[in-house]
């Protein structure tokens, strides 16, 4: 299994490979070199998930935060 340096083309990409990857992996049926590969794949495709996340989280606040701004006018208003 070759080493992929390009990032995840999506969330919903890498999470479907992160599953592909656990169910191999569950298997018992991977040689310990590609295991350990496959591992390395994971961790990164969960760092890339988490990163995800972490942006989707960081821009719902931005959002809410607005959209509070926008319902606290001065005076009624």
């Amino acid at each position: 299994m070759a080493k992929s340096t390009k990032a995840p083309a999506s969330f919903e990409v890498s999470l479907a490979q992160l599953e592909d990857i656990i169910q191999a992996m569950e298997s018992g049926d991977m040689p310990l070199e590609t295991a350990l590969t496959s591992y390395k794949q994971g961790v990164e495709l969960i760092k890339f998930c988490q990163g995800k996340l972490a942006d989707a989280e960081q821009q719902l606040k931005i959002l809410e935060n607005n959209e509070l701004k926008t319902l606290d006018l001065p005076n009624g208003q």
